[in-house]
């Protein structure tokens, strides 16, 4: 993250997103593979690093083999098979929605996971469990745990969607997005756009 100023003279947190350039892949039709869908891929890498299967795929649009392909499901398109889409595309948007993975935090207590406040102070026989979740069964009936109990266990690491981010500034020369505020993930992890 970094900080920019508004219009009005206020310093505003935005993060910086290098958005494109994007190669059209692929482009599905409903005679050919049953729905419509536009293939995107991104981030350029070896050919070395490539099979014979994706070399041929993306040669088929005129590009170089790319990390991250993804495909977009669409009513009608207009793109067509080597089109590339560049940060430009968000030129008359204001608002946009970014997709992406969160930052794994591995296996995390009650406390961390949930907002759990701990067993309290050390009263009731207790000197080291301060941070534990206490008591989460039923009695002898029903005898077992219920699904959707909060305990600890894996954090992080999953899907996120934040929507309703402003966009702050587009700098065309280098595909880079300025929006305010943060997104998911960590530092260089893929995103995916949406307006």
């Amino acid at each position: 993250m970094t900080s920019i100023f508004s219009e009005d003279g206020k310093n505003v947190a935005v993060t910086v997103i290098e958005a494109g350039p994007c190669v059209v892949t692929q482009v599905k039709t409903v005679e050919i593979d049953g729905y419509n869908a536009v293939q995107l891929s991104f981030d350029d890498k070896k050919e070395k690093s490539s099979n014979k299967a994706q070399i041929g795929h993306f040669k088929k649009s005129k590009s170089t083999p790319k990390r991250k392909v993804i495909e977009f499901r669409t009513e009608e398109t207009s793109y067509q098979l080597g089109d590339v889409l560049t940060v430009e595309t968000f030129q008359n948007q204001l608002w946009i929605d970014v997709v992406g993975t969160s930052k794994g935090k591995g296996f995390q207590g009650v406390v961390k996971r949930h907002g759990f406040s701990g067993v309290g102070g050390q009263t009731h026989g207790q000197h080291d469990r301060l941070r534990a979740p206490g008591s989460n069964g039923a009695s002898s009936y029903p005898s077992r745990v219920f699904p959707g109990q909060r305990m600890g266990g894996q954090m992080g690491n999953v899907q996120v969607k934040v929507q309703n981010l402003q966009i702050m500034k587009i700098v065309p020369e280098n595909n880079l997005l300025l929006v305010k505020g943060s997104i998911p993930g960590s530092n260089g992890s893929y995103l995916i756009i949406e307006y």
